[in-house]
């Protein structure tokens, strides 16, 4: 019984969260840094927490269906970063590999998803099996025409990814004829932007991180340089719809200045 009233409460409450928020309020680009997957295993008994990433990356696919809901159309998640392949035991790395292979890339490419998948970071740094899934998963939902984008943040780093666009983009110009000089003299913000992993997407509206956290740890470093920030206190797993709406509810309160 006590049971049935909290979950009448809370669709109560989710549906006047959702009534308050007008749709020329919301971000049109949520990204979402998933924090705290092994803090909530640990917290939840398991003795392995590397079953907190299995848990997020299945929450990943809750999220994306509450964007689908209320219309926002583009979603950029960080799955893992350049440090946590590098510095994370072997064991792990493979574990949230063969995750990110199983539930992330297998649900955005089962019929009726209508998601398009595009991959952000150094795939080379990913083992072959997961490097191949996503670059096939682009390919296999490249075609989608619903329009909601989302962007997978996996072997991520915003410096990296800074360096590696302006070797691509001196790349090009050599190949162009351009010499050196040339180019410093005419480049732009908007020619490295170009050549970012997510060069001609638009930058995220909002950013969500949760676990508590209040720090960016190298994510979107340039895309997300006029972004709202929401930070949530609860661990990715255990990060609700109505912690969703709230965080949609904070940033329609706010004013946008984008520098000015």
């Amino acid at each position: 019984m006590i049971r049935i009233i909290r979950n009448a409460a809370y669709r109560l409450y989710a549906g006047r969260l959702r009534a308050g928020l007008a749709k020329d309020t919301l971000p049109n680009h949520v990204a979402l840094v998933i924090d705290g997957n092994r803090r909530w295993a640990r917290a939840m008994g398991f003795e392995n927490p590397s079953v907190g990433h299995r848990r997020g990356a299945e929450h990943v696919h809750e999220v994306l269906g509450w964007c689908e809901e209320l219309g926002i159309t583009r979603a950029t998640v960080f799955l893992a970063s350049t440090d946590n392949l590098r510095k994370r035991p072997a064991g792990e790395v493979d574990y949230l590999a063969r995750v990110i292979e199983e539930v992330v890339v297998g649900g955005v490419t089962e019929p009726g998803n209508v998601w398009r998948l595009h991959p952000a970071g150094r795939l080379d740094a990913l083992p072959d099996s997961t490097r191949d899934a996503l670059k096939l998963a682009a390919d296999v939902t490249g075609t989608r025409t619903a329009g909601f984008e989302l962007t997978v943040a996996v072997g991520y780093d915003g410096r990296d990814e800074i360096v590696d666009a302006i070797r691509s983009l001196l790349d090009h110009e050599a190949r162009a004829g351009a010499t050196l000089d040339d180019v410093a003299s005419r480049f732009t913000a908007d020619d490295i932007a170009a050549h970012l992993y997510t060069g001609g997407r638009p930058d995220p509206d909002l950013v969500i991180r949760t676990s508590g956290e209040m720090r960016m740890s190298g994510f979107l470093l340039w895309q997300a340089a006029y972004s709202e920030l929401y930070f949530c206190d609860l661990n990715w797993p255990a990060f609700r719809k109505i912690d969703f709406l709230r965080a949609l509810r904070a940033y329609s309160a706010r004013t946008r200045r984008f520098g000015r």
